[in-house]
């Protein structure tokens, strides 16, 4: 038989809403502004920078799924779009049949490097100049702290 739910306090309840609201605000407003300003959705945005974070702007397809938490499918149609707008190539993966490659290409960089600036300008304004050093890194020893435990829980 199924154990019962243990259910939020009131105090666990009201800090899990206020940091999804926060997240969903967020993250809502910075993809809007993204999209306003250069053209590129926040998963655009992400799958650049993804790429743009290894020396040769190249990922296999399972990597950047992982690294993005997501579905084979959704990666596979969202990289179809942006190699559609010149972003991104596709390539086979040489060693293993079965296996592909994302790569950036000159027009992906091209866009990152427009987008960037202003993407890191938004976040300090809606979100690092409203938070102290130590609650900073206070927030950073958090994440990775749950990074870590959703990490080692995905192994």
């Amino acid at each position: 038989m199924k154990e019962t739910a243990q259910w939020l306090t009131s105090e666990e309840q009201h800090a899990w809403r206020d940091f999804v609201r926060l997240h969903e605000r967020l993250v809502g407003r910075l993809s809007r502004l993204l999209q306003a300003e250069s053209k590129l959705s926040a998963a655009d945005y992400g799958v650049l920078v993804s790429l743009t974070d290894v020396p040769d702007g190249r990922q296999r397809y399972q990597d950047l799924c992982r690294e993005l938490e997501w579905e084979k499918s959704r990666m596979s149609h969202h990289i179809a779009r942006m190699a559609g707008r010149g972003l991104v190539v596709r390539e086979e993966c040489p060693e293993d049949a079965r296996g592909a490659f994302v790569v950036i290409t000159p027009a992906g960089r091209e866009a990152i490097e427009a987008a960037a600036p202003r993407h890191v300008e938004a976040v300090r304004e809606l979100f690092l100049d409203h938070v102290t050093p130590a609650e900073l890194r206070m927030l950073a020893e958090i994440s990775d702290r749950v990074v870590k435990r959703l990490d080692e829980e995905s192994s």
